[in-house]
């Protein structure tokens, strides 16, 4: 029997990139938004601690589910096991896809 894939999420938020893990990631049902649940995060096997790891732990420690919007996704990947997730500075200048809502 096959595993169930992590997703790997790197997507901007307030010029920062996020990089996060979860098992499950789909399309909203709310127009432009991706949902991403069940997060993963490393194990702290080891005495060094990651701050940005930390700062991702405190800010999803409660939630369930993140709306996160489609044109702030950088990438998505399918990984064999969670890593270690992470903010970075957005270096370099990254222009955001247009996205035109649909018409009715």
């Amino acid at each position: 029997m096959a595993k169930d894939p992590i997703y790997r999420i790197k997507f901007l938020n307030q010029d920062e990139v996020y990089e996060i893990y979860a098992r499950q990631i789909y399309q909203s049902d709310l127009w432009g938004f991706l949902e991403a649940e069940d997060f993963v995060f490393g194990s702290q096997t080891t005495v060094v601690v990651d701050p940005s790891e930390e700062k991702l732990k405190q800010q999803f420690e409660e939630v369930e589910r993140s709306f996160i919007p489609v044109q702030s996704i950088i990438r998505i990947d399918v990984v064999p096991q969670g890593g270690v997730a992470k903010i970075t500075e957005v270096k370099g200048s990254v222009t955001r896809f247009p996205m035109v809502p649909p018409r009715s």
